[in-house]
């Protein structure tokens, strides 16, 4: 069997790494846009941005991994045709590479800014290296969007002295996400460092800032999905064995709209541990295992002496209170969202003794609970 991975990001790398570690010999190709080796995208608005990791400490796997596990790692080529019948994907030189099983794992790009002038967007390694270097004069930051993004380069910036501006048309940080009520302890938690907030607005056409971010979001790479025929609906549209509508054809990570059974509805996540657990299941359903993706959404955040963790999902306004456990004011907490008397989501923010454990219970038993 030839296996063929179309994005060489976390998800790729890691679908990869599976196949070898499930026992697979056959080829597997393994396709990037980028010049650089797969790496993990967090660290690009935390550790990375900040300087307190090196460059090697952000790749999936050391460079030779990828020889010594027999991994055509492809960089710097993108593949712009999949010819479903005859089992090929097409790249930009004009080669075509025939593949048994193909993983769609292109992930997203972001969402850019309207307006003229030099605009930060972090996605990509090299877009960290452009910011780190313009945050080191010290200049003022304007950021649009008061999302994970927007608050860790606000974060950053912050401790390199930069003065920084958020621009928010929601009401709070994160209040699709989180709500008002933890939005709220995200935006008293910046204001303690000095970041002004302007909510309620967008970034104005021509800021009057010496550094311009946009952290307004990501749309999922879906364009060669399409041109293919796939079924696509904000996301390509797979099973619980990452099947998309072709048999053959796989897709996890960013890209993936996948059904969850707690939530009763698809969900596609932009985040670390869905790339991660993603491309370990993507890898084991080519192979012929029996597998049902449905991990509870999961991401982390670090901001100034703040560590986070949150599992769960609800839509914008989907609860009906927050509970809260812990010192939010000394910032050691616990918060769970619930909706018709159970849990659907919960958080820490600085208490790792027993993590996310508890809350996933909590979630997955559904059962009611008193306050």
């Amino acid at each position: 069997m030839n296996a063929v991975i179309v994005g060489a990001g976390l998800t790729g790398a890691k679908a990869a790494e599976t196949l070898r570690e499930e026992g697979f010999t056959g080829q597997i190709v393994l396709i990037g846009e980028e010049t650089e080796r797969p790496y993990e995208r967090p660290p690009l608005s935390k550790g990375y941005l900040l300087g307190d990791q090196e460059r090697d400490a952000v790749h999936v796997h050391d460079a030779q991994w990828y020889d010594k596990n027999s991994v055509d790692l492809r960089l710097g080529q993108r593949v712009v045709g999949l010819d479903r019948a005859a089992h090929e994907v097409e790249l930009d030189s004009g080669e075509r590479i025939r593949y048994d099983k193909l993983l769609l794992a292109t992930g997203a790009s972001p969402r850019r800014l309207p307006i003229d002038g030099d605009v930060h967007y972090v996605r990509r390694l090299e877009d960290s290296d452009r910011l780190r270097e313009a945050l080191g004069s010290g200049g003022s930051v304007a950021i649009a969007g008061a999302g994970w993004i927007g608050l860790e380069i606000a974060a950053a910036a912050r401790a390199k002295g930069c003065p920084v501006t958020v621009y928010e048309p929601a009401p709070t940080p994160l209040h699709a996400v989180l709500g008002p009520e933890i939005g709220g302890f995200f935006a008293d938690l910046h204001r303690a460092e000095g970041v002004e907030f302007r909510f309620g607005e967008s970034l104005p056409g021509k800021p009057n800032a010496d550094v311009v971010v946009a952290g307004i979001g990501a749309r999922p790479n879906t364009e060669l999905a399409e041109a293919a025929g796939l079924t696509v609906e904000d996301g390509i549209v797979v099973d619980a064995g990452l099947r998309t509508s072709d048999p053959d054809i796989y897709a996890a990570g960013d890209v993936a709209a996948v059904p969850s059974t707690q939530y009763g509805r698809r969900l596609r996540v932009e985040h670390w541990g869905n790339a991660i657990a993603g491309g370990q299941a993507a890898a084991k359903s080519m192979l012929g295992n029996d597998i049902s993706y449905d991990e509870l959404p999961y991401f982390f955040s670090d901001q100034y002496d703040v560590g986070m963790e949150f599992t769960g999902w609800f839509a914008p306004g989907g609860y009906d209170r927050v509970v809260t456990r812990g010192d939010v004011a000394g910032r050691a907490f616990r918060a769970f969202w619930i909706a018709d008397g159970r849990v659907v989501a919960g958080m820490h923010v600085n208490l790792w003794d027993e993590g996310l454990g508890r809350a996933r219970e909590l979630i997955h038993g559904g059962l009611p609970l008193d306050d």
